[in-house]
This record gives structure tokens, C-alpha cells and sequence, in this order.
């Protein structure tokens, strides 16, 4: 059955538990919590954003365009926000905080498609698809929840289906209990210039969707996150779609790493590849790298056949795609030559640490795993 867009708002393993559910009293009398509120707290360089009129601002992208400069904080109320919003190059070291500590009760969300006429005319295309966009360095968010509710069942006509919730590009960009709703390319973990390798970090995220729902050339680390394929109402038998579709360049010696993962799905077992590489057309000098570590994968990743081919001429098998100790159904090896390997002293080279280098977005110094 197709989604609606308040089902896909709620979507993900254990819908009941993600649910977008009321703030609770005391959040509803000050939605600010213990993160103060401009009434009782205020925090230089601090703005605050409430959809009822209770803060500095009732939209998210009003109050970016009011923080200018570096280092400036949003705290954001409870509600959702139904805009676009972009965070563009100069408003670097910008940090969004979810004011109830719940992603479930801030919601961003906008309903573009790359097939998705603009008014001035044209179509909007991938990139400008997004909800969120972020261009600027140093971007940390926090307990917020980025969607992109648009749907193929809605727009029959429309081919380009591609609907970003977040585009990331940004060096020094971290989310934390942060969530990321859609089907087709709901995160693009990006950068600004092909020369440009943005470091990227998401730790105990939820990440859903369908189609390369987690793609770009950023160099981006994911860590105790889940990745939740959904139910393709549409198909009739797999494959439904792929988790990763990283881009990255043949300079950048790393592209994306998932570690201490969790793969869940609501669709059929089997119905999924885990990643394929994708050659953007305009880059054709590309050589996508994955490694998915220490992970736990689910029966709705293909065990057989988890990767595939995005366009003839760039056979997976000569991208730099790679496993290592993972774990569940959805990692049973039974064809090796369909599932390479790496050894314990490769494994040593692909860590959170060695892929982020100089910089560590937790406070405590990172144990790089061997």
C-alpha cells in the first residue's frame, strides 16, 4: 500500500516508538525546556525558533538568515516546519539543537522532487530537491528530524523521483539522534567541489528510504546508526531498491563507512542490495568506497547478490566496496567472489578516527576499533 505523507513521517522499524507523538505538557507550556527560553535564558549568540510565535523566530530559515556570522546556535521548538531551508558557506560553526531531546517532536520537512517544476521554470533536479541544504563548515545538529514527504504514488507522471531530505556538504558536519525520512536519495552526504573531501559524521541516527537513500562523495562515518529500507507498494518483485550509492573521487582515498550498524527493513527478505556505486555523469573519474563494519544486517539485504552494477560501465566489482565481521542474515557469505572481505590489517585503516583525521566530533578521544 502506498504511503501517505503523515505514514511516512511515522515510517521505520517500530513505528510505534518513532511515531511523531504530542510534546508533553511541560514542553507544550515551554517548549524550550531545559534548554532555556527567551523569556528566562538569554544565551549570546542563541536564537530561538518556535512555530507559535513563543521565540525569536517561528521558521527555521528565518532565523538562519538572521544568524550571520560564525558560531551561532538554534534551539528548535517543537513543531514541523514545513520549509525549505538552506545554511549557506558563510555561516560556518552553526549548531541546531532539537529542544525537547526527542527528533520525533522536530520535524523539517518539504515535499520537492527533482521532477518538480520550479516557477521561474524548469524542474528543481536532485540538489535542488532538498529540504535542507547545508554548504557551511562546522554544522552540528542535534535531535532533529529532516524529511522529504514527497511520493511517487501522488506525482504518476513525474520521473524524475529523486527527493532529497538533507543535502550535507560541509567539512566538519555532525548529527547526532538525528533521523532522515524519504524514499529515493534521502540523504546526500556531499561536498562542495570535486577536489574537496568534506568530512562527515552521523552517530545513533535513523536513516530510511528506498532508492540510494544514502548516497554523495562526502568522506562520511555513520556509527550505531540504523538503516531502514521500506516497503516498495509499487514493485511487484526485487530489487526494491539500494542502501548506500556513494560517489566517491578517485583522490579521496575514503568515501563512506558504516560501523556498529544496525540494517532493518519493512520490505520482503532479500529485497535490497546494500550499495551500489554511482558515476555521476559529469564525474566520470569516480571510484565509490564503502565499508560496512561490525554491523549487524537484517534478511532484507539480498545475501547473495548484495551489490549491483548502476550503469554497465562501472562494474561494482571495480569500485572499492568492502565488509568486515558483520553479522545477522543479511551477511551470510555464500558467494565470496559477490562479498569482498577485508583483513584484519585493512580493517585497522578504516576507522571513525582514521577516516575523520584531525577532527573528532565527541569530546572524549575516539578508540579506533581493530
Amino acid at each position: 500500500m502506498p504511503l501517505t505523507r503523515r505514514a511516512l513521517l511515522t515510517a521505520g522499524t517500530a513505528a510505534a516508538a518513532l511515531a511523531l507523538t504530542p510534546a508533553p505538557a511541560q514542553a507544550r507550556s515551554d517548549p524550550f525546556g531545559r534548554h532555556g527560553s527567551p523569556d528566562r535564558r538569554r544565551t549570546p549568540g542563541t536564537l530561538y525558533v518556535d512555530p507559535h510565535g513563543r521565540g525569536d523566530f517561528t521558521s527555521v530559515q528565518a532565523a538562519v538568515t538572521a544568524a550571520t556570522g560564525s558560531g551561532r546556535t538554534l534551539v528548535i521548538a517543537p513543531g514541523t516546519y514545513r520549509e525549505t531551508v538552506t545554511v549557506d558557506a558563510g555561516r560556518t560553526e552553526m549548531t541546531w539543537i532539537g529542544a525537547s531531546e526527542d527528533p520525533r517532536d522536530v520535524v523539517i520537512v518539504y515535499d520537492n522532487a527533482a521532477g518538480t517544476p520550479k516557477p521561474g521554470g524548469g524542474t528543481h533536479g536532485t540538489s535542488g530537491s532538498a529540504t535542507t541544504t547545508v554548504q557551511a563548515d562546522g554544522f552540528t545538529a542535534r535531535w532533529i528530524t529532516f524529511a522529504n514527504d514527497w511520493l511517487r504514488a501522488d506525482h504518476p507522471g513525474t520521473t524524475g523521483t529523486q527527493a532529497v531530505a538533507l543535502k550535507a556538504q560541509g567539512d566538519r558536519s555532525a548529527f547526532w539522534h538525528c533521523r532522515f525520512l524519504g524514499h529515493q536519495d534521502t540523504l546526500y552526504a556531499d561536498s562542495t567541489a570535486l577536489s574537496v573531501f568534506a568530512r562527515q559524521y552521523y552517530a545513533h541516527c535513523h536513516i530510511e528510504g528506498d532508492v540510494d537513500f544514502v548516497f554523495g562523495r562526502a568522506t562520511a562515518v555513520y556509527e550505531h546508526c540504523r538503516f531502514h529500507t521500506l516497503d516498495r507498494g509499487d514493485l511487484s518483485a526485487p530489487p526494491y531498491g539500494f542502501v548506500f550509492a556513494p560517489s566517491t573521487a578517485r583522490a579521496n582515498p575514503r568515501g563512506m563507512l558504516a560501523v556498529r550498524c544496525r540494517f532493518t527493513s519493512g520490505a520482503a527478505d532479500g529485497a535490497y542490495k546494500l550499495a551500489r556505486p554511482w558515476v555521476p555523469s559529469n564525474e566520470t573519474t569516480a571510484r565509490p568506497a564503502l565499508v560496512v563494519r561490525d554491523s549487524v544486517i537484517g534478511p532484507g539485504i539480498d545475501p547473495v547478490a548484495p551489490y549491483a552494477d548502476m550503469r554497465d560501465a562501472y562494474p561494482w566489482q571495480s569500485m572499492r566496496f568492502a565488509e568486515y565481521r558483520n553479522s545477522g542474515p543479511g551477511a551470510v557469505v555464500s558467494v565470496p567472489a559477490n562479498r569482498p572481505r577485508l583483513t584484519a590489517a585493512e580493517a585497522a585503516l578504516h576507522t571513525p578516527a582514521a577516516y575523520l583525521g584531525d577532527w573528532r566530533p565527541r569530546k572524549a578521544a575516539r578508540i579506533p576499533i581493530g
